[in-house]
């Protein structure tokens, strides 16, 4: 007897594509006989099964990443890794839905490329390349006069910032699909195996809380809990509205079930870059570091368009949302790091490259 559809999980059901959209194919990476390889090679005399933990499953995620070619897997290789920051603006901001005006993104996007950003400061450290990528952020960009800017600017934009979606869609559904391919489109060109996703743009947590709420069935009051850490961005009468706007733009938008429908009515144009560029990396094998809130918000989408994209996703840290550890359950995934934090711009996956480094230690012997 088939089961009946509605009972069926959202990111279990074949998604609807727009038309025009061209999504690259991506491989499972599961192999039980690669599994059992890597954990006799990581096993050692003297200790329990499994003693690694979690790092011997990094490590053989790593390799099933890598294990693509008709070869016997040897070693894990990192080549060239790459930095990825997209950056827009949300109409949402104009709702006062954060405790920074919106042109704190312009700001945070002159420090990436100026190289005063502390991401930077790790990027370099690690030796990763950076590329912050204007999506849609609402003024133009001057880039600096610096004769070597730390960072590297890509243009890709869509718009000058998304619609205010309390009043309609964020955007429309070709701008979505375009954003996806620009994300795609941007990967595509990059050198190396290792992608590393950070994002900018206020109000973009309200937007991921949206998503979350939308693709996995979470109350909005769930999807955009306080922070009790962070309490005092907003007073309780300040939340409470807060809420009830994420609520009134979710009503509007119930007839948006569909992955791209969903990024469309409530996404963003940073969002909907990572979206892509995810797709695309891991059609090519590359091993994508996601950090943090908005990012996994991205990786929801994606997984609704092919769930097999979450086999080439590591989550580099537990943002200190309450809606990332709601993200990450849906997911079934764990971070590396669970330290707190409410960064973003992808410091966190800077933070958690050492634990890959010593996963390809750990494997050479």
């Amino acid at each position: 007897m088939p089961s009946d559809p509605a009972l069926t999980p959202l990111h279990l059901r074949a998604p609807v594509l727009p038309e025009g959209l061209k999504l690259p194919s991506i491989a499972a990476t599961g192999d039980a006989m690669l599994d059992f390889q890597l954990h006799r090679r990581l096993a050692h005399p003297g200790q329990p099964a499994h003693a690694l933990g979690r790092v011997e499953l990094l490590a053989m995620q790593l390799a099933r990443i890598q294990n693509g070619s008709p070869l016997p897997f040897d070693l894990l290789v990192f080549d060239s890794p790459q930095l990825l920051v997209f950056a827009a603006d949300h109409g949402l901001a104009d709702e006062g839905l954060s405790s920074w005006p919106q042109a704190m993104t312009l700001t945070e996007v002159q420090a990436l490329l100026d190289g005063s950003a502390p991401v930077g400061l790790l990027a370099r450290q690690h030796g990763f390349e950076v590329t912050v990528v204007d999506a849609g952020v609402a003024t133009p960009i001057e880039p600096p006069k610096a004769t070597r800017p730390r960072a590297r600017l890509l243009t890709r934009k869509i718009g000058f910032g998304t619609r205010n979606l309390l009043l309609g869609p964020a955007m429309s559904v070709t701008q979505a699909v375009s954003a996806l391919h620009a994300g795609m489109d941007v990967v595509r060109h990059l050198p190396g195996n290792v992608v590393a996703l950070g994002d900018v743009g206020v109000a973009n947590q309200a937007s991921a809380a949206l998503l979350l709420s939308r693709l996995c069935g979470v109350p909005i009051s769930d999807a955009c809990a306080r922070d009790d850490d962070a309490s005092g961005d907003f007073s309780d009468s300040a939340y409470q509205v807060r809420v009830e706007k994420l609520l009134a733009a979710a009503t509007r938008h119930r007839r948006a079930i569909q992955p791209m429908d969903v990024l469309a009515a409530l996404g963003g144009f940073e969002i909907a870059m990572m979206v892509g560029a995810m797709l695309q990396a891991a059609s090519e094998r590359r091993v994508v570091l996601v950090d943090g809130l908005v990012p996994t918000a991205a990786a929801l989408v994606a997984r609704g368009l092919n769930p097999s994209v979450t086999d080439y996703l590591v989550f580099a840290q537990r943002h200190a949302d309450p809606g990332h550890r709601l993200m990450l359950i849906h997911l079934q995934a764990q971070p590396l790091l669970d330290l707190g934090m409410r960064t973003h711009q992808g410091i966190g996956a800077m933070l958690a490259w050492p634990l890959l480094l010593a996963a390809q230690t750990l494997l050479e012997r």
